[in-house]
């Protein structure tokens, strides 16, 4: 899986995904600091600095990551991995993904969504999200770019067993929800 993702620049012109450096850690870091990013989050304390750092470390290290940036500006919104799906041996998945307060609300969770669910289905049939289930903000946001739900598991991403719903999202479950077909 750590090949998926290592080299890809992924652009719609207005968003740019590129792999997560070193040299992001400050710039993530800024995106990740209000509180309010993580309410709804399993681990509700990333806004802190010795919270956020293991975290960065940790996704720096997995690969698949990929940070978002606003190509206007060059600010860095947030990120968002691909990464292998624990019960699903061919399965890739988009997850770790947050974007900072200022840009919840409009167009860039689902730009950054039609840049790397395009990406999966120009090889598989479908990618998946894993969202805890007491996270509304993110199951709400996965329906709007037509994540479906196909069962609930308890999976271990890399720190123990946790529960977890499971989504898919197709190129026709993408077109359905959002009018619009996605680049494969």
């Amino acid at each position: 899986m750590r090949d998926f993702a290592t080299d890809v620049v992924l652009t719609d012109g207005v968003l740019e995904l590129r792999p997560l450096r070193s040299s992001d850690r400050e710039g993530l870091y800024a995106a990740a600091s209000d509180p309010a990013t993580w309410a709804q989050h399993p681990a509700k304390g990333r806004a802190e600095r010795a919270v956020f750092d293991p975290y960065f470390d940790f996704l720096l290290g997995a690969g698949g990551t990929l940070v978002a940036i606003e190509v206007a500006t060059g600010t860095i919104l947030g990120c968002s991995r691909f990464y292998d799906v624990p019960d699903q041996p061919d399965g890739i998945a988009i997850g770790f993904t947050f974007l900072g307060c200022a840009y919840w609300g409009g167009a860039w969770n689902r730009r950054m969504k039609a840049l790397m669910v395009g990406h999966v289905l120009q090889s598989r049939p479908e990618v998946w999200l894993h969202i805890a289930p007491d996270n509304i903000r993110s199951q709400i946001a996965g329906g709007r770019v037509g994540a479906v739900h196909q069962y609930d598991a308890d999976l271990d991403m890399g720190q123990g067993p946790v529960p977890y719903k499971c989504y898919t999202i197709t190129a026709q479950s993408w077109a359905d929800a959002t009018r619009t077909p996605i680049e494969a």
